[in-house]
């Protein structure tokens, strides 16, 4: 998923190419998800979704199980970047911790400036997601021409950038909580911190069992379980210089199930949408229009500008062998907001399917035309570079 250990065990560009091997299978995803709901066999299709697994539909073990393991992944390579990676460094992590956070607020800004006063307005989180796999896919089809430090300084803006959805979900998407499952799932988060950090315990099952148990009371809770998968990866032994630490071994083993088999059924799962026949009139609805320009400009507006104020501050620099109007087309790949966009929509309008769908349209949308955006202007500044 990320940048950390196979700048280790791999090489760089091995990397990327996996990276941009995710982004392709998501997109095919998608594009067979939207066909076959529209299709002749759409119902049959919808149903799988909705098939009934015990008290739950299969979409929603995905959204609230399989995504658990994703948020562990994240949190595992969190860890990571502060240990080893840009995040371990203040003065490097300073820029891509302003560009993350220019990168959500001026995003959320901008929902707002739609939204605010209407029963949409809890859609502000939407556009401020980045979604690594399709941003660093569409940065690798750039080629040799990337500068590897605007790869790492993208990198570790997602992972930020990551970090701060997950704040957002746990404090402003948890709608009623019982405090009992929760200091039950803190208690176990404690024990496990206790095993680690205490008994040196490097043995992964009690490790395991505490993070199934912390997930189910997590999930009764009413804090979306998919955190216990952030606070499970937090626990998990890690050694600095070590790749054969636990951490990292569980990153090693983590990455191609998550980026090839749970992401891609994510993508299946929720982007099964039925295209009616005024689908686009809902482009000028103050949701849409926030998502739209939240993601095409408030992305990249954010990521430069307070990129911009933290240089001309001083406090830090710009990436080995860059220049702004590189910084600009990253910002612009910002905007490809898609799993964290669509994970956001779920819990912000979890009530109504018809905002649901239409948002995740918006999404796809926007994504599409910032992606494109990026791609274009990169391609061009770095040609008349090269020249």
């Amino acid at each position: 998923m990320r940048i950390n250990t196979y700048l280790n065990g791999r090489t760089l560009k091995g990397f990327m190419e996996s990276e941009k091997s995710g982004g392709l299978v998501l997109i095919v995803c998608t594009l067979l998800s939207l066909l076959l709901a529209n299709s002749s066999i759409g119902q049959h299709y919808l149903g799988i979704w909705d098939f009934h697994i015990g008290s739950h539909s299969f979409a929603h073990w995905i959204n609230d199980g399989l995504m658990a393991i994703f948020f562990l992944l994240v949190g595992l390579e969190l860890i990571q970047e502060i240990h080893e990676g840009e995040l371990s460094n203040t003065k490097r992590a300073m820029l891509p911790l302003s560009g993350a956070l220019g990168g959500m607020l001026v995003p959320a800004g901008i929902y707002m400036l739609f939204n605010y006063g209407t029963e949409t307005h809890a859609g502000y989180g939407i556009p401020m997601a980045t979604d690594i796999a399709f941003a660093l896919g569409i940065l690798s089809l750039l080629g040799s021409r990337v500068p590897t430090s605007l790869k790492v300084f993208l990198t570790a803006l997602a992972v930020i950038d990551d970090l701060g959805a997950i704040i957002v979900i746990a404090i402003f998407y948890t709608s009623s909580l019982s405090w009992i499952s929760l200091f039950i799932a803190l208690g176990t988060f404690v024990v496990l911190l206790v095993l680690n950090k205490v008994f040196n315990i490097k043995n992964l099952i009690p490790y395991l069992i505490g993070g199934v148990v912390m997930w189910y009371f997590m999930l009764q809770s009413g804090v979306h379980a998919t955190i216990a998968g952030v606070l499970l990866a937090i626990t998990i032994p890690f050694k600095k210089g070590d790749p054969a630490c636990m951490s990292n071994k569980m990153q090693h083993a983590l990455h191609y199930p998550v980026a090839f088999i749970i992401l891609p059924l994510f993508a299946l799962a929720n982007t099964a949408i039925v295209m009616e026949g005024n689908w686009d009139q809902a482009i000028g609805e103050p949701f849409a229009l926030g998502i739209i320009f939240g993601l095409i400009l408030g992305k990249p507006l954010g990521i430069t500008l307070f990129s911009f104020i933290m240089v001309k501050s001083g406090l830090c620099s710009l990436p080995r062998g860059t220049k702004w109007k590189e910084m600009i087309g990253v910002g612009m790949l910002g905007g490809i907001g898609f799993t964290m966009s669509i994970f956001i929509t779920l819990l912000a309008f979890k009530d109504s399917v018809h905002y649901i769908n239409e948002s995740k349209l918006m999404i796809l949308f926007a994504s599409t035309i910032a992606g494109i955006l990026g791609y274009t202007w990169l391609n061009f500044v770095l040609k008349k570079r090269k020249e």
